[in-house]
């Protein structure tokens, strides 16, 4: 019969250490965790909180713009979000709006937008070109290369933006404002808006999105703009150059000096990503080492009938996504979330210190509340409407109790659902569709043409 056999002195002092180790690990990690989240706090206090006007609002002088916008449907806003495009207060641009069927419904709205604005010069391009998996990248094609400025503004139908935005933007992307990245030898390549969220149909999962996106979400983003060390970009604005674009094909290599591009290059080269704009911005980062920077803006992103569910599934497929762009920065994106770091901190202050959980939480929980509901402040330009507050702390909590159960399950597969179509991410973020039928069940894609269309 074997005999239970206490522990040693040595073997009580070596788990003693290694408990103080990771201790002391955890309450390091919490401490970063908090910087990071203040850093952000502070960016958005003196990013967004002051707008000023533009120069080039009013400039002769100032560079043509082309504002492409990929229209699918009627979304969510989708006539006051057109609108903000065509009421800019810039004096040089043009409006292409692309849709891959004739029938689409989106075009009912652009025709009355263009009557009601016929001094905007506005084009409406009908039929998609078939390049790759990504739909957006197949509708964006023609107008891309029929774009009559270098500038392009890539702004999504479900996003509405303040009238100073073009000029504000285009002032950072010609360098006419000091920079505000610490890279500042690096010329600016793109412009990116950090998203804001607005939901008004009552729909549990578009609360939450918007909860998350908000806070959480904006606070993380700011931070790691504001440091600068890696390409961080969100595609639902961004203003960058076609000539920049052209020279680089998604491969994230540094580009030798004088070399030209190899392989498949510009927008084209991103049509097999399912994250074209994060691989457009990587690319622009790393190959051509440049630089990226925010404006002042927010892109305004209408979020309609998402149910939970629909959040759930949305959060899983950006998660599988990312794991196969970004793998080691994925892995550790639980332990920036709020209940786990908070549940570290807790056990290494209870042991280091003797502090209870039942002080140290509540505590906690509410600082990192706090913090959230400044930049939701900062990014909406007014505090959270009273009558809105506890629905959407409701809404914060169910995001936090929510995330890691998400994480374990968008870290175990690899197939996503994305406009009714089953993808299967690969190595770098590309995607092959998993329908059975031809070339493309075996992630081969043709080149197809359709008959250009051009309606002014």
């Amino acid at each position: 019969m074997s005999s239970l056999v206490p522990s040693t002195p040595s073997e009580l002092s070596g788990s003693s250490t290694l408990h103080g180790v990771l201790s002391v690990i955890g309450l390091g990690w919490y401490v970063v965790l908090w910087f990071i989240g203040l850093l952000g706090c502070r960016t958005g206090r003196r990013r967004y909180r002051l707008r000023p006007r533009s120069p080039l609002a009013i400039s002769p002088d100032a560079p043509g713009v082309s504002i492409l916008r990929p229209l699918k449907g009627l979304d969510t806003n989708l006539y006051e979000n057109l609108e903000s495009t065509f009421t800019q207060e810039y004096p040089n641009f043009e409006i292409l709006l692309s849709v891959a069927d004739e029938h689409d419904q989106a075009l009912t709205v652009v025709r009355d937008l263009m009557s009601q604005y016929p001094q905007v010069n506005a084009n409406i391009i009908i039929g998609e070109e078939i390049i790759g998996v990504n739909p957006k990248v197949n509708n964006l094609i023609r107008s891309y290369r029929q774009a009559s400025h270098d500038i392009l503004w890539v702004i999504d139908s479900n996003v509405s933006v303040a009238p100073g935005t073009l000029a504000r933007s285009v002032d950072i992307l010609t360098q006419s404002l000091p920079s505000r990245s610490l890279s500042k030898k690096k010329r600016v390549a793109l412009v990116h808006h950090v998203p804001f969220a607005t939901e008004h149909e009552g729909y549990l999962g578009a609360r939450v999105e918007a909860a998350f996106l908000n806070t959480n979400h904006a606070k993380m983003y700011l931070a790691i703009n504001t440091v600068a060390l890696e390409s961080c970009v969100v595609g639902k604005s961004n203003l960058y150059r076609r000539s920049d674009l052209e020279r680089v094909n998604g491969s994230l290599k540094p580009r030798k000096k004088g070399g030209s591009t190899e392989g498949e290059h510009g927008l084209a080269a991103f049509g097999s990503f399912l994250a074209e704009d994060n691989m457009i911005a990587s690319a622009l980062w790393h190959e051509l080492d440049l630089r990226h920077d925010l404006s002042c803006d927010v892109s305004h992103n209408a979020i309609g009938k998402m149910s939970l569910t629909d959040y759930v599934w949305r959060r899983v497929r950006w998660i599988r996504v990312r794991k196969h762009m970004v793998l080691a920065a994925t892995i550790l994106e639980p332990f920036t979330e709020n209940i786990i770091a908070s549940s570290i901190a807790g056990a290494s202050l209870r042991y280091l210190f003797g502090v209870s959980l039942w002080v140290f939480l509540p505590i906690h929980h509410l600082a990192w509340l706090w913090v959230d509901l400044d930049v939701y402040e900062s990014l909406a330009g007014h505090p959270l409407p009273p009558q809105e507050r506890w629905r959407f702390i409701g809404a914060w909590c169910i995001r936090e109790v929510l995330t890691l159960p998400i994480f374990l399950l968008a870290i175990c597969g690899n197939e996503v659902t994305w406009r009714g179509k089953r993808y299967q991410v690969l190595q770098a973020g590309q995607v092959k569709s998993t329908a059975a039928s031809g070339n493309q069940g075996r992630g081969l894609w043709r080149w197809q043409g359709k008959t250009d269309t051009v309606q002014q």
